[in-house]
């Protein structure tokens, strides 16, 4: 810890220098303005100010003409997650149909918008201001759009509504939104101090974010991988029994509710249910036996065992979620707080 000596300047002021380095690393110079957090035990940080750190990052990515479409999707991606703001994309030759179908795509995926463009680049800028946002209002929402799609999905099932289950597999790409957004967040937030003060999280927070944020993105996903059999089955016109889609169902909407409690009780950072919502797991495990061993009795379709076999292992993995939802809202609540942090270094 380096420590520095009070000065005074004038007859009331008290003064002390800030580190070279610090200056050097945050791209300071006189007459910039640095921002001050007085903690409760009376310690002081010191924040460059987020103006500065806010300056627009740009990069160029070459693309080769015969690079796959995923390939882009993924490159951008990682720009986005890392902080840049501007994305030039440039073709060693020509982009393709595909090529500019794709990086179209992304963009929109990204909440980003294409500013310029021609046969060989296109320019694509953020729309997202990082400096706004609720961390925890955007994973509310998030939550919300994964809760009714599970909810929406359990219920076409039961019903046989395709209609429905079509509907779940659009609203993905609202999950996938937030999901981008709240990667970017957090990513910069790790490493930009002044951006996690202002959002009032520690880097232990982007962690454990980070990891809801998946598992809230892999509930989604799995009520869509849900739809896609359901959907499957229809278009072979083959169904499943009655009996076994209410057992289905009923299993589907515990699972659901306990993924609800999981998140509700992360957000209050409330731990009263974990140890429930993490026992649940034993309790589906036993109830999926259960829809297994009639599946075998009732169908003799090798597709719709198969669809089956699925969809239960997707209920599985949302009860898994819930359960590590439970398990950061236990690690949560025995974090040292940034005080006790700052106190111990």
């Amino acid at each position: 810890m380096e420590q520095r000596k009070i000065m005074s300047l004038g007859r009331s002021s008290l003064v002390i220098s800030l580190p070279k380095e610090w200056i050097r690393l945050n791209e300071l110079k006189k007459g910039d303005v640095v921002s001050l957090d007085v903690k409760y035990d009376r310690s002081l940080s010191v924040f460059p100010s987020l103006e500065k750190k806010r300056e627009e990052q740009r990069t160029t990515l070459t693309i080769d003409p015969n690079e796959k479409d995923r390939i882009i999707a993924r490159k951008m991606i990682a720009c986005y997650l890392n902080g840049y703001s501007s994305i030039r994309l440039v073709s060693a030759g020509i982009f393709s149909v595909s090529q500019q179908k794709a990086i179209r795509d992304i963009a929109r995926t990204l909440y980003m918008r294409i500013t310029e463009s021609d046969a060989k680049q296109v320019y694509v800028e953020t729309l997202a201001e990082e400096s706004k946002p609720q961390i925890e209002s955007s994973i509310s929402r998030m939550h919300t759009i994964s809760s009714s799609m599970c909810q929406d999905i359990f219920t076409a099932l039961k019903n046989r509504d395709i209609s429905m289950a079509k509907t779940v597999v659009t609203l993905d790409d609202d999950v996938d939104h937030f999901s981008f957004f709240l990667l970017r967040l957090l990513r910069n937030a790790a490493v930009d101090s002044a951006l996690a003060n202002q959002l009032t999280i520690d880097p232990v927070d982007c962690l454990d974010y980070q990891t809801l944020v998946h598992r809230i993105e892999e509930v989604a996903d799995k009520a869509v991988y849900i739809a896609n059999n359901l959907i499957m089955l229809e278009g072979r016109q083959e169904k499943i029994s009655k009996t076994i889609l209410d057992r289905i169902y009923t299993a589907g909407i515990n699972t659901l509710t306990t993924y609800d409690k999981a998140v509700n009780a992360l957000l209050a950072k409330d731990i009263t249910n974990c140890d429930e919502i993490i026992e649940f797991q034993t309790q589906i495990e036993e109830f999926d036996q259960e829809i297994a061993s009639l599946s075998f009795a009732e169908e003799k379709d090798a597709q719709i065992l198969c669809a089956l076999d699925r969809i239960r292992d997707s209920i599985k993995r949302v009860a898994g979620c819930a359960a590590e939802i439970a398990e950061i809202t236990i690690d949560q609540s025995y974090k040292l707080s940034r005080a006790q942090n700052e106190y111990r270094m």
